[in-house]
């Protein structure tokens, strides 16, 4: 049995409010789109099973694992990825309080809990601790113990109320 080659697809994009308008092979992540094509690094890929989070990215506003989606199913989409969420220069309230509530220790796992914790910000609500724990569940962190990571959200949420 001889295997056929992967087939170019075209892709249509919004990524970080840029169109962008790709050719990529059918069987390619998004996740290795968006940082091997585009350069966003900032995008994680860890276990590229799906468990782990580190990858997540909005897509029309929805947190999607983008390890487990395929480029081409992404044609048409509005992606958002953890570039987006600083603009001119200066962290957005969600990476501040991060920071601030030392919810970072290595960092790996940071980009997915603040694409997770962005959409949940949006959807607005109040700042229920079991809610946003509940939220963040789809993202992995072995450093933190997840305390300072609900402190920082909580804290964007009370101050958006």
């Amino acid at each position: 049995m001889q295997l056929e080659p992967a087939t170019d697809i075209p892709v249509r994009l919004s990524v970080n409010g840029e169109k962008r308008e790709l050719t990529v092979e059918a069987r390619r992540s998004l996740a290795d789109v968006l940082r091997r094509e585009l350069g966003l690094t900032g995008t994680r890929v860890g276990c590229e099973t799906g468990v782990c989070g580190t990858c997540t990215v909005l897509a029309d506003g929805d947190p999607i694992r983008s390890c487990l989606t395929l480029a081409a199913s992404a044609d048409g989409t509005s992606v958002e990825t953890v570039e987006s969420l600083a603009a001119g220069g200066r962290l957005s309230a969600l990476q501040k309080a991060l920071a601030d509530h030392f919810g970072l220790q290595c960092g790996f796992c940071t980009p997915g809990f603040l694409m997770l914790a962005t959409a949940l910000v949006r959807a607005g609500g109040p700042p229920d601790r079991e809610r946003i724990r509940e939220h963040l569940a789809a993202n992995l962190c072995r450093c933190t113990g997840y305390t300072p990571i609900v402190d920082a959200v909580e804290s964007v949420l009370r101050d958006a109320a």
